[in-house]
């Protein structure tokens, strides 16, 4: 077997692969996203500048009034977080830590094994098909 095709084989090299057609399409969508963007800020930026200065009274009101309710829930929930606190039983901990790691260990192997997916089309030629829906790669 030659280096070139151990190379082709390879799920390192396919993830790799994978991972850089992926962020060539994801760079391929930044420039029509800024147009938005452009667009969405010439619009709106008069009407946000006018809302803020209509209602900026209005909103230091708000605030001075719900500044009261707010430090009187904050100390509502500290008992309550106390009282939690109490029935925690640290024991759990560790089992629930690594229920936790098993998953995201699970979601990463997945998320990697899609880019040495699309990347091993890449290698064999067939990434038309994933990045540009068939037509050619040209530009």
């Amino acid at each position: 077997m030659t280096l070139a095709s151990s190379l082709r084989e390879n799920k390192a090299v396919h993830t790799v692969a994978g991972a850089g057609d992926l962020a060539v399409e994801k760079l391929r969508e930044v420039p029509e996203q800024m147009t938005r963007a452009r667009e969405n800020l010439d619009r709106y930026q008069d009407r946000a500048r006018e809302a803020a200065t209509r209602y900026q009274g209005d909103v230091r009101g708000t605030v001075g009034r719900y500044r009261e309710q707010v430090r009187e829930a904050v100390g509502r929930y500290r008992v309550e977080v106390t009282k939690v606190q109490d029935r925690v039983d640290t024991k759990e901990l560790p089992g629930a830590a690594i229920a936790y790691v098993t998953h995201v260990g699970t979601r990463t192997v997945e998320f990697i094994d899609g880019l040495a997916e699309r990347g091993r089309k890449v290698v064999h030629g067939e990434a038309a098909e994933i990045t540009d829906g068939g037509s050619s790669r040209g530009a």
